[in-house]
């Protein structure tokens, strides 16, 4: 009964990383589709969204773009590092804090992928308000952050409950 159980669990979490890295995927490959068929790379224009493909060869926002190929490849060997660690420490954690992780981990999939196919991410979402642009930014840095964001508020409302308690 424990067996099922737990493969009952594995399977789930198998199914939702996959589901964010096929999103990612069919968001990324629509963007790239759309923007070779147009004439411009900004696909789409709002008062507070734009839709337009650039291609990001650094880490989390543009951060670290340099020219430099062995750069690159060092850092995306860092990177596939890092989402190793991420791999155990979801197989190590339960509940919120595993679904924390597995959005990380299906989102850092996504941009992994890109980095090795593409040598760099597309990323398509330019979201601002007036004049403050945020980050262009993809779906798979949606669950990322997603993740990072719950992930910070289980911490700080389980010290906060500890203290309560003691």
């Amino acid at each position: 009964m424990i067996f099922n159980s737990a493969n009952k669990k594995f399977f789930l979490n198998i199914i939702i990383v996959c589901v964010i890295f096929i999103l990612d995927r069919v968001s990324k490959e629509y963007i790239i589709n759309l923007s070779e068929d147009s004439s411009g790379s900004e696909l789409f224009s709002s008062s507070f969204l734009n839709i337009l493909l650039v291609w990001n060869e650094g880490i989390a926002f543009g951060l670290l773009s340099f020219g430099d190929k062995y750069i690159y490849n060092f850092i995306t060997v860092i990177i596939a590092l890092v989402i190793t660690i991420i791999f155990v420490m979801t197989l190590n954690s339960h509940g919120i804090k595993r679904f924390s992780f597995l959005l990380i981990l299906g989102g850092a999939l996504g941009n992994l992928y890109d980095r090795i196919y593409f040598q760099a991410v597309p990323d398509f979402i330019d979201f601002y308000i007036g004049e403050l642009h945020w980050f262009i930014f993809n779906v798979a840095d949606i669950f990322i952050s997603s993740g990072v964001v719950i992930l910070i508020l289980f911490e700080i409302f389980s010290k906060k409950q500890k203290y309560k308690n003691d």
